[in-house]
């Protein structure tokens, strides 16, 4: 059974971020622009997909464990992005970035050319909801999740 665990968390690891970016490249299509605060949380699946395909090498268990938990703590990292990110779309907190900035104070000209250095696409506005989450907050929850789901499925022994 602790096969199957490692097996069942090595491809937690893989395939959810594989499908959570598929899903951000696909909403592109359908015309949604990523914000900044997007691309943050598409930054920890890139790495953690050829990390989690690293634990499918011909390596010793604990090193395929290993990689197993570094693709899960990736994973994570992606998701306090998302509830970072959704909180600022939900107005709970201030965002950190120029998408979220207000407009200064200023003559008209300072003012346009505020506006002209700012991204087109907002942080602080959700471009998609269902249900009342946002897709920042559905990778929250899918990359918390699975990140927690990974820690629980590998062997104990690995986190000694």
């Amino acid at each position: 059974m602790r096969r199957d665990g490692l097996r069942t968390a090595r491809l937690i690891a893989l395939l959810l971020p594989a499908a959570l970016l598929a899903g951000a490249w696909g909403s592109q299509l359908f015309g949604l622009v990523p914000c900044e605060m997007c691309h943050w949380q598409r930054w920890p699946h890139y790495a953690a997909i050829p990390v989690a395909a690293l634990a499918f090498a011909p390596l010793p268990r604990p090193v395929q464990m290993l990689f197993v938990l570094l693709a899960g703590a990736l994973i994570a990292v992606s998701g306090a992005i998302g509830v970072f990110h959704a909180g600022v779309e939900y107005h709970w907190w201030q965002g950190i970035t120029a998408c979220t900035a207000p407009v200064g104070h200023g003559d008209a000209m300072d003012l346009l050319n505020q506006a002209l250095r700012r991204p087109l696409v907002r942080c602080d506005v959700p471009q998609w909801t269902l249900f009342g989450i946002s897709l920042a907050g559905f990778n929250a929850i899918l990359s918390l999740g699975g990140a927690v789901a990974i820690f629980a499925l590998v062997p104990r022994k690995a986190r000694r």
